[in-house]
């Protein structure tokens, strides 16, 4: 069993979508649960593709096919997931924030999320300060996640976070911001919990709030 699941970790960080089908329902065949195909083959395959991206072992491209490849495979085995499993890793809202429309950077970290097994609502661009606190509220995130591009809308992250503590939810949430313009000392700021500079370390930031939550 472990060699299969050795199999599926291998075919995620090649990003061959074909053969993980096969090897998954290989392993549904064998009465694998779908839950340990899920963490056992495919997360700790996006394990490892975030370990070497932040060791330059791979780089975006191959990243995202890894990240692809693997949502796909998440999306066919959908009625065998149950709704606890696919949020196993916790929840988290994310989007760039009001007035930038940048997303290349925010799409990787979503990605990266949803391959660490986070259940990863992803707003989109241009997100205003109260589409934040709503979706907190919806969806019951333990995580907001923002990005921005452009120095002009790093006050939005500021604004967001305000939002939260008048709607009475900055206690019940913590708050990654990341981007290039962004930095510790603004994060620090404007009251931001953490600050990453990379998809990886803002992979290894949310497992660690949820490990402390």
């Amino acid at each position: 069993m472990d060699d299969l699941f050795n199999e599926m970790k291998n075919l995620v960080i090649a990003g061959n979508g074909a053969e993980l089908i096969k090897r998954v329902s290989n392993a549904r065949e064998k009465g694998i649960a779908a839950k340990d195909i899920l963490f056992k083959g495919l997360i700790a395959g996006m394990d490892i593709v975030g370990q070497r991206m932040k060791s330059g072992e791979m780089f975006i491209p191959e990243v995202l096919l890894s990240a692809r490849t693997m949502q796909a495979v998440i999306d066919a085995m959908g009625p065998y997931l149950t709704e606890k499993d696919l949020s196993a890793g916790g929840i988290i809202v994310i989007g760039t924030v009001e007035g930038d429309l940048h997303d290349i950077g925010k799409n990787l970290v979503a990605l990266m999320l949803k391959g660490a097994g986070f259940k990863v609502i992803d707003l989109g661009v241009d997100v205003k300060p109260n589409v934040f606190v709503e979706a907190v509220k919806t969806h019951k995130a333990q995580i907001i996640g923002m990005s921005a591009l452009l120095t002009t809308t790093i006050v939005k992250m500021k604004e967001t976070i305000m939002a939260l503590e008048t709607a009475g939810l900055r206690h019940k949430v913590k708050v990654m911001a990341g981007g290039a313009p962004v930095t510790q000392n603004l994060a620090d700021d404007f009251g931001a919990d953490a600050y990453g500079n990379s998809a990886p370390m803002a992979v290894e930031i949310a497992k660690r709030f949820i490990a402390t939550d």
